[in-house]
């Protein structure tokens, strides 16, 4: 990943908007990573992934609570036990 620093960043700011449409560019203050810029289609992408993988795993753990016998009444009854 390019990394860039945030005076230069500042300084180029156009170069590193176009720079980002290709691959994410890591920031840096002082040596160390602070964010990174990435183009929308890229976010979109990322966010698109890990929603359909929370998605899945909320769905398999349904699966398995049903299959455990742990329906919804049972479910809130654990939620409501503050112990």
């Amino acid at each position: 990943m390019r990394r860039i620093a945030v005076r230069e960043a500042r300084n180029r700011f156009g170069r590193l908007l176009d720079a980002c449409q290709s691959a994410p560019v890591l920031v840096t203050r002082n040596d160390r990573p602070v964010s990174v810029l990435m183009s929308v289609a890229h976010y979109e992408r990322l966010r698109g992934s890990v929603w359909e993988g929370l998605t899945q795993t909320m769905d398999a753990l349904g699966k398995e609570a049903a299959a455990s016998g742990l329906g919804e009444s049972g479910l809130n009854a654990l939620l409501a036990d503050e112990s």
